[in-house]
């Protein structure tokens, strides 16, 4: 089984847990979090990936962070399941696809919106109900800066880009005249 399906699979059967135990958010920011943890302290993710690292001391360290993390009982169940199955390794993708399916649960898609200076919340507002009215679902609007961009706006929605730098725009000028 490849590693996405394998990750995959780990994902729906926690948003399913979620779902039956009223716990999807918080699973999912539980989740990040983790993932957050083991991406920034590389020792400890080598440790648990070690094979010849006893499972037992595994187990005691992964609680230990769990208790000091203030993590759900469910949580703590599921990083155990994880590391029990040699799975542990798998928390950012599992955790990246968890928020996928339960984004998808609750209507929600998130944008990214990329623009050459600081747009004022009002005008994120704005944005953001044009694309709710324009998808009829609820929008979790990312605001970015890019000086390079010179002007306009980069969006990206669904997996979808639309650019409409100035950047951009002026490339594709170069390249129609330099074609001639």
């Amino acid at each position: 089984m490849s590693q996405s399906a394998i990750s995959i699979r780990y994902a729906k059967a926690l948003l399913a847990l979620g779902k039956e135990q009223g716990q999807v958010e918080p699973y999912a920011d539980e989740l990040v979090a983790v993932a957050a943890v083991m991406e920034r302290e590389s020792f400890l993710r080598q440790l648990l990936d070690s094979p010849a690292f006893a499972l037992e001391k595994k187990v005691a360290i992964v609680a230990d962070v769990a208790e000091t993390m203030k993590l759900s009982d469910g949580m703590k169940r599921f990083l155990g399941l994880l590391l029990e199955k040699g799975r542990f390794g798998k928390i950012p993708q599992i955790s990246k696809n968890y928020r996928q399916f339960a984004d998808e649960l609750a209507g929600i898609i998130r944008a990214t919106l990329t623009s050459a200076q600081i747009l004022d919340e009002a005008t994120g507002a704005k944005i953001r109900g044009g694309l709710e009215k324009q998808t009829g679902k609820k929008i979790v609007l990312n605001l970015e800066v890019d000086k390079k961009l010179i002007g306009g706006v980069k969006a990206e929605m669904g997996g979808k880009l639309f650019d409409g730098s100035v950047k951009t725009q002026l490339k594709q000028i170069a390249d129609t005249l330099a074609k001639g």
